[in-house]
């Protein structure tokens, strides 16, 4: 009997430990990522690059989502922050839970990137959040997702990887507005946090 729990006690310490590297090893993934994403900005160069903040990463808010096809052949005008509003199509629907609770979120194609080589392939998942206003943006955030990163219904979708619209950085913008329908009843404590430097004109 004393030799079955001592097996079982390694067997639990082996997993807790295996547990925690993988979530070591995801925070430096995300550490990473951040890094680049500040580097290769292009908005914000040079010493203004320091006022980038993140939630610290989480791979709670890495999540796998069931993804359900739309057809949307009409479209809708999304609003955006600037003068001009760019029309979108209801691509799919996309659900998955965080901490147990149930959540749902629509991805969007983009009329001008579908005419666009370069971006053709990607979705748009704009979202609020009850960190909107708070410890993030106020007019949300937005997640890149790929058309082929759907496989079999499904689809990753890490909240590590929101970030910011333009417009937060700098005047002169047309950053997509997300729809009502895309607000999530919960913080998502991670991603791009609000920006803490000053705003300035485009430059293009």
């Amino acid at each position: 009997m004393k030799n079955s729990k001592q097996i079982i006690l390694s067997i639990l310490t082996l997993l807790f430990c295996a547990n925690v590297f993988a979530q070591e090893n995801y925070q430096q993934k995300i550490k990473a990522y951040q890094k680049n994403y500040v580097q290769e900005h292009e908005v914000v160069k040079g010493k203004d690059k320091k006022n980038f903040k993140f939630f610290k990463p989480n791979s709670r808010y890495h999540v796998m989502a069931t993804f359900t096809k739309m057809n949307d052949s009409v479209g809708f005008i999304m609003k955006t922050s600037g003068t001009r509003d760019k029309k979108f199509f209801r691509y799919g629907i996309i659900n998955f839970s965080i901490d147990n609770k149930p959540l749902q979120l629509t991805v969007y194609s983009s009329e001008q990137l579908m005419n666009d080589t370069a971006y053709k392939g990607y979705l748009f998942l704009p979202f609020t959040d009850l960190t909107s206003g708070n410890n993030s943006y106020g007019g949300g955030r937005y997640i890149d997702l790929l058309f082929s990163a759907i496989q079999e219904n499904k689809i990753s979708i890490d909240f590590n990887k929101a970030y910011n619209p333009y417009c937060v950085y700098a005047y002169g913008y047309n950053c997509p507005i997300p729809p009502k329908e895309n607000h999530l009843s919960i913080a998502i404590k991670a991603g791009e946090k609000m920006y803490v430097g000053k705003k300035k004109e485009r430059e293009d």
